[in-house]
């Protein structure tokens, strides 16, 4: 304060003689005022300085330069917003599988010790081919029993026909032709129940053999072999698995918010999960009314054409595209939209950057340093992908014709996080 008093003093702010309480509190007013102007002037200019300095970081934080020599190396090239004819997709997953009525668990009607197994897994068989004989002696039982079934039906038709003629006559009384009618309509039945069984067991009603066949109910392949030779055979069990892959489909999984855009005849695009390098077509002809499970999924059925569906065996997991719509929308090259954390960029050409010389230090002269090269990210938002274009709009409205890397943008947003090197 004392020097504050003496410099109002020597530049005769005040007047009058500092001898008074009233004189100096005047002062001591004026000093104050003095210091707060001076204090919002400091405040003012440091406001400003910061404002500037964070908009030069939010800058710098959206942007990235290369020198001419970076940008050949790289191989960048740009292009322009193009209006493309895209396919509207809806992605999901699923896995191949094949109808009901193509494949087969093979089992016995009769149990029994295993005696031969005549394929291996893999071998194609057609239906009816023998894949494996368990032995039983029941199988005897019932040949005998449809054999003796077939002599009484003989024996039986040849009195039949004897006591009708005398029943005709009034020889004989018709209760005895009455006896002989139901005998033989017994007969018949147990001979035919016995046929029926052996029909069933692919066994012959001649000879007596106690060898059962197990067929292949389908074309096919045999898949896992569950029996071993001189294993006991069980009722309703699974010996072997056919599978005739000639009618493959899929199996997909769709949420319930895009069923109301999946229709039957749509065209699919898959891949498998694990083989990427094929794309496959299919058409929908099939479509769940109830959900699958507690994820709020359908299924959705697919035809694959038998002449694509060669090398595909049941099981295979695959990712597929479901076509929806065919529409123009503005569009750039797939690579050119690169991910940032959970947001979507494009980087633009910045024009009119002029060549910068900057002074060397060692030498004390000016060396002239090559062309910069600036781009700007901005935000998009990606839609459809399709022929190796993506759907894109730009969060904020973009220039008009300004030129958007095509290639080469991955470099650009390492380079602007940190992950490339530049000198400037």
């Amino acid at each position: 304060m004392k020097n504050i008093l003496n410099y109002f003093t020597a530049k005769n702010v005040i007047p009058i003689a500092i001898g008074t309480q009233r004189t100096q509190s005047l002062i001591f007013l004026r000093a104050l005022r003095f210091a707060f102007a001076c204090f919002a002037v400091i405040l003012t200019s440091c406001n400003e300085k910061k404002a500037e300095e964070i908009k030069e970081e939010e800058k710098s934080s959206t942007e990235v330069a290369l020198t001419e020599s970076q940008y050949q190396t790289v191989g960048i090239e740009t292009g322009f917003v193009e209006d493309r004819n895209l396919n509207k997709v809806i992605k999901a997953n699923g896995y191949t599988t094949v109808p009901p009525q193509n494949s087969a668990e093979v089992s016995t009607l009769i149990g029994g010790t295993v005696k031969d197994i005549f394929v291996l897994e893999g071998t194609y068989v057609n239906k009816g081919k023998v894949l494996a004989t368990i032995q039983n002696l029941e199988v005897i039982q019932m040949q005998e029993e449809y054999q003796s079934a077939t002599a009484n039906v003989e024996y039986l038709q040849l009195e039949y026909n004897r006591q009708k003629t005398l029943s005709d006559e009034n020889v004989n009384p018709r209760k005895t032709f009455q006896e002989v009618k139901a005998k033989l309509a017994a007969e018949r039945a147990r001979a035919q129940a016995a046929n029926n069984k052996l029909e069933a067991l692919h066994v012959s009603a001649k000879g007596s053999s106690s060898l059962v066949p197990i067929v292949a109910p389908i074309n096919g392949y045999v898949g896992k072999i569950n029996i071993a030779k001189g294993a006991f055979a069980n009722t309703g069990v699974s010996l072997f698995e056919v599978v005739d892959n000639s009618q493959m489909h899929l199996d997909l999984n769709v949420y319930e918010k895009d069923l109301g855009s999946i229709s039957v005849g749509q065209v699919i695009d898959f891949v498998l999960t694990n083989q990427s390098n094929k794309s496959i077509k299919g058409k929908i002809f099939g479509i769940n009314k109830s959900f699958s499970n507690e994820s709020k999924t359908v299924a959705v059925h697919a035809k694959i054409d038998p002449a694509d569906a060669k090398g595909l065996i049941p099981g295979m997991y695959v990712s597929a595209n479901i076509n929806i719509t065919n529409t123009t929308v503005p569009a750039l090259p797939k690579d050119a939209v690169v991910k940032n954390a959970d947001k979507y960029f494009v980087f633009v050409q910045q024009e009119g950057n002029a060549e910068e010389k900057h002074e060397n230090k060692t030498g004390g002269k000016e060396k002239a340093y090559e062309k910069e090269i600036h781009f700007k990210a901005i935000e998009v938002i990606p839609g459809t992908t399709d022929l190796g274009f993506t759907e894109i709009k730009f969060v904020e409205k973009a220039e008009s014709g300004a030129k958007i890397v095509t290639k080469g943008a991955f470099y650009l947003l390492s380079t602007m996080k940190g992950g490339g090197e530049h000198e400037h």
